[in-house]
């Protein structure tokens, strides 16, 4: 255990086993992270503004309200407000307001954004899938459940 990492960051030993697998957790995000980046970027959009599309069309037709989306980002984002205006400036969201309470904003998924998301696909489920070649099923499962563990009393 630990040579990828010890060869990643030119360091032999580590303070513990948690020290260890906490840079691992750190260096394996950043991998996965840097993907879903470059795949963004070679479409003009951020990992940020990916993320509210992939929300939005999971509520498509409805919408959601700007609070209901920074609830359900992956990661959380200080101004989901400039997320969605540079979204709807890009022509991929619309914003209207609700019919039972004209103080709200709700943001919708537009046509052009639902052809992006069908665009990127492909690349993130062929990245998805080479993931899946290198960890099994089961160590997914466990995988997953390590994760939550770490993060699941979080605010």
């Amino acid at each position: 255990m630990g040579e990828a990492l010890s060869k990643r960051i030119k360091q032999a030993r580590f303070d513990s086993p948690a020290h260890e697998a906490m840079l691992n957790l750190m260096v394996a995000s950043d991998y996965v992270r840097e993907h879903v980046d470059r795949t963004c970027s070679e479409h003009g959009i951020t990992r940020g503004q990916y993320n509210v599309l992939r929300i939005l069309r999971g509520a498509h037709p409805e919408g959601h309200p700007r609070c209901e989306i920074a609830l359900r980002m992956v990661e959380r984002a200080p101004d989901v407000t400039r997320l969605v205006d540079r979204l709807e400036h890009q022509g991929l969201v619309e914003r209207d307001r609700s019919e039972s309470d004209r103080r709200l904003s709700i943001t919708r998924i537009s046509t052009k954004g639902l052809d992006l998301l069908e665009q990127l696909t492909p690349e993130l489920e062929d990245f998805q899938r080479r993931f899946s070649a290198k960890v099994s099923r089961q160590d997914c499962r466990e995988l997953s459940r390590i994760c939550e563990s770490i993060y699941e009393d979080a605010p």
